[in-house]
């Protein structure tokens, strides 16, 4: 009986070790790092896609905010972190303009992060508060014409891509536009509709919602093509600037040096969770994303040549952080 019950033992002793690295696998916190305050459209997509990725992943998962220093502290964090999958980045546009909007950034952005996957993405919309008389972007030159630096723009951030491109816009334009950063989306869209500002240069995601009711009025949209959403607004390239395209866009990362077994498995989840018909719609048509779902390659590829055209902007025109 004693022997009987040494065997049985050893035997559950033997087993449980066994199928300890699998547990210890499964059970391992992922945690999503989203470089920016909660309420933000990055914010409350990955706690949207937080459940999801659970189940995917076999592993709780976790949404941490980590704002701060232009966006650069939440990649740096993710950066330091061990390279075995259990620490993500969930970042926006901005996240390509670090290199050259900080002078000594805490990360260099494409060399200590690896790419995992593109999420979609959704073009930049200049909105004015109903308040004004503004119907066009002409409007809004032709007034900026008259009075030089007193018309005024919102946008989510220095360096943020709302603010770049309405910098291009308005140099092109040949006006001065005065921007006015705030530290989020709320703030803003709260200080344009109150009145405190003239315009907000917003993603689609940000701006449509307060565009039903009627409190702000589209001027022009920064895709290459109208949104579904907003037939009757011209894009930048009708208006006359030709070739200009200004998209938010929403991407993962990963620590340089995840191996790419990892990297797959990552990339295969956020897919899985992203095509599911109710989050995918959720996205397209309350935020009007257009989604990609590409790979580390291309989001590579994409990555660069933000990286390039943006911070192109930001040098031409000495954009500095605040």
């Amino acid at each position: 009986m004693a022997n009987n019950l040494t065997r049985r033992a050893v035997t559950g002793l033997l087993s449980s070790l066994i199928a300890a690295p699998a547990w210890a696998q499964r059970a391992k916190v992922i945690t999503i790092i989203v470089p920016f305050p909660a309420g933000g459209s990055t914010d409350a997509m990955a706690r949207l896609l937080q459940t999801g990725l659970q189940e995917q992943l076999g592993s709780p998962v976790i949404v941490e905010n980590k704002p701060g220093a232009v966006g650069s502290l939440g990649p740096a964090q993710v950066a330091r972190s061990a390279a075995d999958g259990s620490n993500l980045l969930l970042t926006f546009d901005s996240h390509a303009v670090i290199p050259a909007l900080i002078e000594r950034p805490p990360l260099d952005v494409e060399k200590d992060l690896a790419p995992v996957l593109l999420i979609g993405t959704a073009p930049y919309v200049l909105a004015a508060t109903a308040a004004r008389p503004y119907k066009t972007f002409a409007d809004v030159v032709a007034a900026a014409k008259q009075a030089p630096g007193k018309l005024t723009f919102a946008s989510v951030g220095v360096g943020t891509i709302g603010h770049l491109a309405m910098t291009v816009l308005s140099k092109l334009s040949g006006v001065e536009i005065t921007h006015i950063p705030y530290k989020g989306g709320g703030p803003a869209i709260t200080d344009v509709i109150g009145g405190h500002v003239d315009m907000i240069a917003g993603s689609a995601a940000l701006v449509l919602p307060q565009l039903s009711g009627g409190a702000l009025r589209p001027l022009l949209q920064m895709g290459r093509t109208r949104l579904p959403a907003l037939p009757n607004v011209p894009t930048a390239i009708e208006s006359g600037f030709a070739d200009f395209e200004a998209l938010a866009w929403w991407g993962v990362f990963a620590p340089a040096g995840t191996p790419p077994a990892i990297i797959s498995r990552t990339t295969d989840a956020f897919i899985a969770v992203l095509k599911d018909p109710t989050i995918s719609r959720q996205l397209q048509e309350t935020q009007q994303i257009e989604l990609a779902l590409e790979g580390p390659d291309k989001l590579s590829v994409f990555f660069t040549r933000q990286v390039k055209q943006w911070g192109k902007v930001v040098r031409d025109n000495n954009i500095q952080a605040n």
